[in-house]
C-alpha cells in the first residue's frame, strides 16, 4: 500500500557523487595519477573507452555545482576526497595545495548554503604510486591511508562534521581482487578478496581511532563506513536452508564488514565456518578466511558512530550446492542468486527496481545490529537514455523507495536519519562508461562547457525535500468538525427504501 507521512525534524536530505566520477581534471595543478586513470586510459577497459580525464568538470565548476545543490534544497552534499589530487604520491611529503584549495573551495561554498558537507576519504581512486608498493594488499596502506585521513581532519575538520572512510569496501575487495573487473584487476577469487577485506577493515579502524583521539573533542563530528547491500530475498520462505541462504548471503556481503564494527570485532561465524571448513576440505593448512588477533578485534569492535550503506536492488536467493574448485569467495557463500522477471530492468542489469526490498533491508539492519542511526548514504536508478529530462521511471524509483523508507521509519520503527540519492547529475559509472545515467541532472557529455539540466526527477526530489516527505495531499485528507446546531438532517425515503415503496404503491 502507498503510505502517506513526513520524517522526523531533523532528517537530512541529500544527493552524492564521487570525485573521480565527476571531478575530470586528471593531471590538472599537479594532481598525481590514480588506478582509476591509468585503467581507463588504456583501450577496452572500460565500454566505449569511457575515461573520468574531463567527466563533469567539476573541479572547474565548484559554483555550478553548488547551485544545483541549492535549486534542489539539499540538506547535504556527499562527495568524496581524491587522495592523488591532495597528495600526488599518496604520501605526506607531497601535498599539492591547489587540490586543497578546491576542496576549500567546495567546502566553502556548501556550508555559506546551509548544505552540510558528507565526507568520504576514499572512493576507489587510490594513487598509483600507493598500487605500485602492494596497494590495499600490503599493510602499508593503513598508516598511509590514516596519514591521509589524519591530514583531511587537520584541513577540513573544522568544517566537516561527517566522515566516511571507505565506500563499497565489500565491492573494492571483490570487483579488485576476486573477479578483477576493477582496477588493479586481481583475479584471485579465492584468498585475495579475503586477505584486502583484512586490510580495509584495519585501516578504517586505524582512521577511525585517530578521530578518536586526536579530533573528536574539539570538531565533534561523526565517522562511519559505508558498504554496499543487496536485499535477500529467500526464493522460498518455507524452506529453512533458503532462508539460511539469504542470511548467509547478507553475512557475507555486509557482515564480513559490519560484523566486526558493530557486533564483536570478528568476521560472522558463518563465514569462518563456511570459509574454514571449504579450506579444510581443500586440503589447505588453514582457513582462507584471515584471523583477528584478541587484541585487532578489541580495536576493530565499535568502529563506527552511525550505519551508512548504499543500496539499489534485490536478490531472491537460494541454497546451492557450490563447488571446491576452484576456490571462490561467490562458492563459499553456497547460494544461487536470481531474480524476478516482473522486475522493471535498468541500465545496470544487477540493478532492478524492487522497492519492497528496502523496507526489508532496514529492519535487517535494525534487528541484527540493535537498532543503530541509519544513514542511506546512496540509493537511484541509472537509465541509457542519452537524454532522459523525462525520466518518469526515475520518479518511480524515488517515489517508492522513499515511501519504503518512510514504512520502516513511521511504522516499524528504524532509526532512519538521512537519504541520498545517487546521484546528483549523470557522470562516469566505473566500468560501464557514460552508458547509465543516474542524474538527477543530465550532463551534456558532447558539449565542452558540460552543461547541467534539471530533470524532471530533480523538480520531483526537490518537492521531497522541501516536504520532509511524502505528505497526504491536502485535497485526500479526511476533514473532522460538526455542523451548526440548527442544522436540519433528513432523509429522503425514495433512495433508502426505494423497493418497499414501489411494493406500496
Amino acid at each position: 500500500m502507498y503510505f502517506y507521512g513526513t520524517f522526523p525534524e531533523d532528517f537530512t536530505w541529500g544527493v552524492s557523487s564521487s570525485a573521480y566520477q565527476i571531478e575530470g581534471g586528471w593531471d590538472a595543478d599537479g594532481k598525481g595519477p590514480s588506478i582509476w586513470d591509468n585503467f581507463t586510459h588504456v583501450p577496452g577497459n572500460v565500454n566505449n573507452n569511457g575515461t573520468g580525464d574531463i567527466a563533469c568538470d567539476s573541479y572547474n565548476r565548484v559554483e555550478e555545482d553548488i547551485y544545483m545543490l541549492r535549486a534542489l534544497g539539499a540538506k547535504n552534499y556527499r562527495f568524496s576526497l581524491s587522495w592523488p589530487r591532495i597528495f600526488p604520491t599518496g604520501r605526506n611529503n607531497s601535498i599539492n595545495s591547489h587540490g586543497v584549495a578546491y576542496y576549500n573551495r567546495l567546502i566553502d561554498g556548501l556550508i555559506a548554503n546551509n548544505i552540510t558537507p558528507i565526507v568520504t576519504l576514499y572512493h576507489w581512486d587510490l594513487p598509483q604510486a600507493l598500487q605500485d608498493i602492494g596497494g590495499w594488499e600490503s599493510n602499508e596502506l593503513i598508516d598511509l591511508f590514516n596519514s591521509f585521513a589524519d591530514f583531511c581532519f587537520q584541513t577540513f575538520g573544522d568544517r566537516v562534521k561527517f566522515w566516511i572512510t571507505i565506500n563499497e569496501p565489500n565491492i573494492i575487495a571483490w570487483m579488485g581482487y576476486g573477479n578483477g573487473l576493477f582496477p588493479p584487476n586481481v583475479k584471485e577469487p579465492g584468498s585475495a578478496p579475503y586477505r584486502v577485506a583484512h586490510i580495509l577493515l584495519k585501516a578504517h579502524a586505524r582512521v577511525y581511532h585517530t578521530y578518536d583521539d586526536k579530533y573528536r573533542t574539539s570538531q565533534g563530528g561523526v565517522i562511519a563506513l559505508c558498504p554496499f547491500i543487496s536485499w535477500a530475498e529467500p526464493k522460498t520462505l518455507s524452506d529453512p536452508r533458503d532462508i539460511e541462504a539469504a542470511d548467509s548471503y547478507l553475512q557475507f556481503l555486509v557482515g564480513w564488514f559490519t560484523h566486526p564494527i558493530f557486533k564483536n570485532g570478528d568476521y560472522p561465524e558463518v563465514m569462518k565456518w563456511k570459509v574454514g571448513n571449504r579450506s579444510e576440505l581443500q586440503n589447505l593448512p588453514s582457513s582462507r578466511l584471515p584471523v583477528f588477533t584478541a587484541e585487532e578485534r578489541e580495536y576493530i569492535r565499535g568502529t563506527a558512530d552511525v550505519f551508512c550503506f548504499n543500496t539499489y536492488s534485490t536478490k531472491i536467493v537460494k541454497y546451492s550446492t557450490t563447488p571446491l574448485t576452484p576456490f571462490s569467495y561467490e562458492y563459499d557463500q553456497e547460494v544461487s542468486l536470481t531474480f524476478d522477471s516482473s522486475w522493471p530492468s535498468s541500465a545496470l542489469p544487477a540493478h532492478r527496481p524492487v522497492a519492497w526490498g528496502l523496507r526489508r533491508l532496514l529492519n535487517w539492519i535494525k534487528e541484527e545490529y540493535r537498532n543503530p542511526p541509519i544513514y542511506i548514504s546512496e540509493n537511484g536508478v541509472g537509465e541509457k537514455a542519452k537524454s532522459d529530462v523525462d525520466d518518469n521511471a526515475r520518479i518511480f524509483y524515488y517515489k517508492t523507495y522513499i515511501d519504503e523508507a518512510l514504512k520502516a521509519y513511521k511504522v516499524d520503527g528504524v532509526n532512519l536519519k538521512g537519504y541520498n540519492a545517487w546521484s546528483l547529475m549523470d557522470n562516469f559509472e566505473w566500468v560501464d562508461g557514460y552508458d547509465p545515467r543516474f542524474g538527477l541532472h543530465q550532463i551534456d557529455f558532447d558539449n565542452p562547457n558540460r552543461p547541467r539540466t534539471p530533470k524532471r526527477s530533480a523538480v520531483y526530489y526537490a518537492e521531497i525535500i522541501r516536504n520532509n516527505g511524502i505528505p497526504l495531499p491536502k485535497e485526500d485528507e479526511f476533514l473532522y468538525g460538526e455542523f451548526p446546531e440548527n442544522f436540519l438532517w433528513s432523509a429522503h425515503l425514495g433512495q433508502i427504501f426505494p423497493h418497499s415503496l414501489k411494493n406500496r404503491q
